[in-house]
């Protein structure tokens, strides 16, 4: 297995939002064989702030600066999507490898340019699509492999929200819902999870389509959408997102149907899987979700980056979710 670090992953991070409070950079400082040493945002007192709060040595408010720092051997790009281009380029061209958050860019031209430029330049490219770790959807993957359900025939995934409290129409406060900066709105932030572990357990979806609408007119981005795609291995999905829906009827349900039986779970929030057949009836599992959720990920791609390890999310697989995206919207 090719080793692309020698001893230890020094991380530096792009951008430390809140993402990386609890859900991310967190875990860098606690897996075995990686720390985190400098991260950066553009406003100086944040960045002092973050690093002060978590214990880490160096702090920037300039991404070069962070990006070429000697003591720095891998990049974590945590800034909005639009700015996921830009830095990605920074990083190969110092020879460092790139985690980078999803979507993992705002167009799919710019995911097969992250691409390019990376191969060019010799160093991987991770995304952040982290529930291709995460145990209970391990456990629908097997479920699947093994037969519980039958040979798989289609899936559904049903997604209703409330409108966001802090909906705004400031692209400093809410940037998600500012296509120019997101690529999409609340669809893109939400189903890309959702449409890419559904890429792990099936293989790339080859045909997509659908239609988006902006209803409620509360931001520039589509507020509604409807779509259908195939999968290589020929399972069909279809699925419905509202973001501006009434709390009554709030849901986020995906249900994979096949000859014997069926799975359903929640992809955010719950670590919960409930497997009914015709055989056996109900049955659920329950897991046991990590306090840092991208710990496992990251785990396997320090292993990566270390040579004893692969990750499954990678920069080729990301752009497969951003693709399927923009058949269904534009």
């Amino acid at each position: 297995m090719k080793k692309f670090i020698d001893t230890e992953v020094r991380w530096g991070i792009i951008g430390v939002g809140n993402v990386c409070e609890v859900k991310s950079a967190p875990a860098m400082q606690k897996i075995p064989s990686s720390q985190l040493i400098a991260v950066m945002r553009r406003d100086a007192d944040k960045a002092a702030d973050y690093a002060k709060r978590h214990g880490v040595p160096k702090w920037y408010s300039d991404a070069g600066e962070l990006i070429n720092d000697p003591d720095i051997n891998a990049i974590y790009i945590a800034t909005p999507p639009d700015s996921h281009l830009l830095y990605t380029k920074m990083a190969a061209a110092a020879g460092k490898p790139v985690y980078v958050e999803k979507p993992m860019a705002k167009t799919y031209k710019e995911c097969l340019e992250m691409i390019k430029v990376c191969e060019d330049a010799g160093v991987p490219l991770f995304a952040a699509y982290y529930r291709r770790t995460l145990p209970h959807f391990l456990k629908i993957k097997s479920l699947i492999k093994e037969g519980a359900i039958g040979e798989v025939r289609t899936l559904h995934i049903e997604m209703r929200k409330v409108p966001e409290p802090d909906i705004v129409a400031d692209s400093e406060k809410n940037w998600r819902v500012f296509p120019e900066i997101a690529g999409g709105g609340y669809f893109y932030d939400l189903a890309s999870h959702q449409l890419d572990f559904l890429d792990f357990l099936f293989g790339e979806i080859t045909d997509a389509s659908g239609f988006s609408a902006n209803q409620a007119g509360l931001y520039p981005a589509e507020d509604l959408v409807a779509a259908s795609f195939k999968f290589e291995n020929g399972v069909l999905g279809t699925g419905n997102w509202c973001f501006t829906a009434a709390s009554i009827s709030e849901t986020d349900l995906t249900v994979i149907s096949g000859s014997k039986g069926q799975i359903s779970y929640k992809t955010f929030g719950e670590g919960r899987v409930i497997l009914e057949t015709d055989q056996d009836g109900r049955r659920e599992f329950h897991f046991e979700l990590p306090q840092h959720i991208q710990y496992y990920l990251i785990e396997k791609i320090v292993g990566e980056l270390l040579g004893s390890d692969k990750s499954p999310s990678t920069g080729v697989t990301a752009a497969r979710t951003n693709w399927v995206m923009e058949q269904i919207v534009y």
